[in-house]
């Protein structure tokens, strides 16, 4: 299985043999996955909840392929900024452990700020 060290190379290859890394800036890649992000949910926009769980065979490979843009975009913009993904959401959920006791929280979808 790859690692996500050999995703990010890939993706950095991938851009310089195009010469785009001059494109790559954290505003630009921020755009493009705030886009690719919009297109999975225009995949599911106006299904019922049934249906968004149980997508046909050509909606599916859609949301792949839109899963992969944001995966790309996402590992491209913490490489250029420098930011280990795996330790960032390490620490994101440390921090939100504290945030939302699961024994304070269980089965509430309320804001951390919501509950007593």
């Amino acid at each position: 299985m790859p690692s996500i060290e050999q995703l990010t190379d890939d993706i950095r290859r991938f851009a310089e043999e195009r010469d785009w890394d001059q494109f790559h800036n954290p505003k630009n890649l921020s755009m493009a996955l705030a886009v690719e992000a919009s297109e999975i949910m225009e995949i599911f926009q106006w299904l019922t909840e049934e249906q968004s769980k149980n997508l046909p065979e050509e909606k599916m490979a859609e949301l792949k392929d839109e899963l992969a843009d944001v995966t790309i975009y996402l590992v491209r913009l913490a490489d250029k900024l420098g930011i280990d993904l795996f330790s960032a959401a390490e620490a994101k959920i440390a921090r939100n452990k504290e945030k939302y006791p699961a024994d304070k929280v269980r089965g509430s979808a309320k804001k951390y700020n919501e509950y007593d």
